[in-house]
């Protein structure tokens, strides 16, 4: 009988990242690999890129902090999709399921209790989210990208294994990511994250000091769905909703970084020796996972920090310009980090932990 796996988890592109950079591993290696995921998340779009895994989608709701009306009809939803995901086990009768979180992931890991189904969990913030916090005690281990993570956590169930970075990340190539941009060589590159959505706060702190920037740098803008403005691009300004192919060829290309500080990101700078100015989401915004990861690599000395309630035109520039300046410093930093390869280490870990 063939081997099967169960990958889950969505709500945002960091959700998706790590099951992206695992999923090829087992379709190579002659498993059925299954996708759990929601009806209309950015996890159906991203994982409709791998070839040879089957998508399912089910109901699930959002597990909201602050009142909402639809906390009244959430709930439901989610014991409709815990219903289909237990049903969904029994067909797929998977060896393993593998967890990255968001909402969705939360039946998933339910409905694999249910059947008792081992799961594996992958916490990337330094602080777990609320969905892993409800699904935890479900898992059967859970693995951290920081190591601080496990004093979070059951010391029973943990097993820090790093972050997981996608293998093509590495492949970029920074003529291609100049020749899409259409960008020279001969000056430096700023490239600008937002998010798959987006930061109102960042795009604007960028546009309004275009004429500073482009004296120094080139700049690459991704801005987020819906937030292109158009006719501001210049021979050294060119904005993207948000990229995935050609990700690793403006990586490449790129000699700062400026971004959110979700997780899988930092981590992917961080593995790419990319010199960073994280600007975490607020407490206002989040439960302040971004301000943990920021402060860590702050800490580190892998990047410098501008805190969302302090950003302005003015601190925008002085940060970026002190990056510049010191990117040797922060490039010598990473360089001595700790040298792993936890995508190995948390494959090993899947199937040992897996069914018979």
């Amino acid at each position: 009988m063939k081997r099967s796996i169960v990958f889950t988890g969505g709500g945002s592109a960091g959700h998706v990242t790590v099951n992206l950079a695992l999923m090829p591993h087992f379709v190579r290696e002659g498993w059925d690999v299954h996708y759990i995921g929601s009806e209309k998340g950015i996890e159906r779009e991203l994982v409709a890129g791998v070839p040879q895994v089957t998508y399912h989608s089910i109901a699930t709701g959002k597990l909201r902090r602050y009142f909402d009306w639809n906390n009244v009809k959430d709930p439901f939803r989610v014991l409709k999709g815990v219903w289909q995901a237990y049903r969904l086990m029994a067909n797929i009768q998977p060896r393993i399921v593998f967890s990255k979180g968001g909402f969705v992931s939360v039946p998933v890991v339910a409905g694999a209790w249910m059947n008792r189904i081992p799961t594996v969990i992958h916490e990337s913030d330094l602080t777990p989210g609320l969905a892993n916090k409800l699904a935890i005690p479900m898992a059967t281990k859970v693995c951290t990208t920081f190591e601080e993570t496990g004093k979070y956590l059951h010391a029973g169930k943990t097993v820090h294994v790093g972050a997981i970075v996608r293998k093509e990340l590495f492949r970029g190539d920074a003529r291609r990511g100049l020749a899409k941009c259409g960008f020279t060589s001969g000056k430096p590159v700023l490239l600008v994250m937002g998010g798959s959505l987006g930061s109102q706060r960042l795009n604007q702190a960028v546009r309004s000091q275009l004429p500073v920037l482009e004296q120094t740098f080139q700049i690459v803008h991704l801005c987020g769905k819906g937030n292109v403005e158009e006719g501001l691009s210049t021979r050294s300004y060119r904005q993207f909703e948000y990229v995935t192919d050609d990700l690793p060829d403006l990586l490449a290309m790129a000699d700062i970084v400026v971004s959110r500080a979700g997780s899988n990101s930092i981590f992917e700078f961080l593995a790419l020796r990319k010199p960073m100015l994280l600007i975490p989401l607020s407490l206002a915004a989040s439960r302040g996972d971004q301000i943990a990861n920021a402060e860590n690599f702050r800490k580190q000395g892998y990047a410098e920090v501008l805190h969302e309630e302090s950003l302005t035109a003015d601190t925008f520039i002085t940060s970026v310009m002190s990056l510049y300046e010191q990117r040797d410093n922060y490039i010598a930093a990473m360089d001595r980090g700790p040298k792993q390869d936890p995508q190995q280490t948390l494959i090993e870990l899947l199937l040992s932990t897996a069914k018979d």
